[in-house]
């Protein structure tokens, strides 16, 4: 049921989106400053291209302090501004019955987006 949810996201605007996060990540990386950043944005790219079947966990072992202040200063960079478009779609799709499942996925992404650091993708 994933992959035929997954295809259907990617033909109504999830390969698109995969598609900016990518080229957000790739400019972000051109900077010494932005690669820690460009690298989680193409890591929600990716996520973004396929999130059914897929879930986003923080991580079992805390690296330290480090994934907190890239969370915060994320947080004030990009991170609102993208956690709120996707607050925004999601809560579109789930006007109808049929946009439900795609209005969790843009849930799920948005709280990717705010705060990608300390995380990981399982797949299942």
């Amino acid at each position: 049921m994933s992959i035929i949810g997954n295809i259907i996201w990617i033909v109504f605007g999830g390969l698109f989106m995969a598609l900016e996060y990518m080229i957000g990540g790739i400019l972000l990386c051109l900077t010494i400053v932005g690669i820690p950043f460009g690298l989680q944005v193409i890591r929600i790219g990716l996520f973004a291209l396929w999130p059914f079947g897929g879930e986003v966990r923080a991580n079992e072992c805390p690296v330290g302090c480090l994934n907190t202040l890239l969370n915060i200063v994320w947080i004030f960079i990009g991170g609102i501004w993208i956690a709120l478009s996707h607050l925004v779609w999601g809560t579109l799709f789930c006007i109808t019955i049929v946009g439900i499942p795609f209005g969790i996925q843009h849930f799920k992404l948005m709280s990717f987006a705010l705060v990608p650091f300390g995380r990981t993708i399982i797949r299942r």
